[in-house]
């Protein structure tokens, strides 16, 4: 048996007909008939009933279906594993990721990725934590980005950058007074949060469980799939949200928004990929990339910290 002799059978069985078989595998009907009759001589098994002019799949066809396409998927991963091998020339990689990352944390690292590996071609898909966690485990996506808690034993998920929840709400509300807001405050208020599910208020839910408030003691008057229409609701007034600085630092330095005096505690960014299906040399590079921008934010803080420390000398 050959590979070339299971691709003939496996594009005969999905068409069911020799001649569109032979036009999809640019080959004459009669070898891709002879490599037929020569498969099922080699083993005394027919595949194939011929009624007439016509063709279809014997039980033992039928059978033999999965295990031939099977066989030549994984050939195809070997394939793309020696692809990888030949120095990212080519191939392709699959990013999923939640919302705040992929607006604002992954697009540097996707540019520089081109930059270094233009044969590759980049896809990004965008969802929220659950959605993206699962693309991962069923091998849809090969890395994923997520700002919510995974607890799926299939997956690594180390974090790869930290951000800051904040609340914000439209400058008239009662909650933008300079204040300090309390946790009985925000259970007083009216909120529009993102949909369950979505890492933002996961995130938001155990920052309040730490000061003892269950996000179900809100008054949550709408679940909103995107953190622009999350905000354009705030921004109408009247109600309040939790959602990354980053999304709406630039409505509140338009005035659009104001930051309430609360603090929540800061919320992880978390790098998925499963721990057991292959990774290929294009996961590799990108998850190197991502490694080297945190191991640069460690050392810049890390600077920052001790130079915030000295004492400076004084002027005579």
């Amino acid at each position: 048996m050959t590979f070339e002799q299971l691709r003939i059978f496996l594009a005969v069985a999905e068409r069911e007909h020799l001649t569109r078989a032979a036009e999809a595998l640019r080959l004459t009907p009669s070898a891709v008939s002879a490599s037929i009759r020569a498969l099922e001589g080699s083993y005394g098994v027919e595949l194939f009933h011929r009624v007439g002019r016509g063709i279809e799949l014997t039980e033992a066809g039928r059978l033999f279906l999965p295990e031939a396409r099977s066989v030549l998927a994984r050939a195809a991963g070997a394939e793309a594993l020696l692809s990888d091998l030949g120095g990212l020339r080519r191939g392709r990689l699959a990013l999923q990721a939640s919302q705040t990352i992929a607006g604002h944390f992954l697009p540097p690292f996707m540019i520089r990725f081109r930059e270094a590996h233009p044969g590759v071609a980049l896809d990004l898909v965008i969802g929220n934590t659950e959605t993206v966690a699962a693309a991962v485990i069923e091998g849809e996506a090969d890395l994923g980005f997520v700002e919510g808690p995974v607890t799926s034993p299939l997956l690594a998920a180390p974090v790869v950058a930290e951000d800051q929840l904040v609340i914000v709400v439209a400058p008239g509300h009662p909650l933008a007074a300079p204040r300090t807001v309390t946790a009985a405050n925000l259970v007083t208020a009216r909120w529009v949060l993102r949909e369950p599910g979505s890492g933002t208020r996961a995130s938001f839910a155990a920052g309040l469980r730490e000061t003892g408030v269950a996000i179900e003691a809100l008054d949550v008057v709408l679940a909103l799939p995107s953190n622009e229409a999350v905000l354009a609701a705030v921004a109408s007034g009247g109600t309040a949200t939790a959602i990354s600085r980053a999304a709406a630092a630039a409505m509140i330095g338009a005035g659009t928004l104001a930051e309430v005096a609360y603090r929540l505690p800061p919320r992880a960014f978390r790098m998925l990929r499963h721990k057991e299906r292959h990774r290929t040399a294009a996961a590799f590079a990108f998850e190197a990339l991502v490694a080297a921008g945190q191991s640069a934010r460690a050392a810049t803080a890390s600077t920052s910290t001790r130079n915030s420390g000295r004492v400076k000398p004084e002027t005579m």
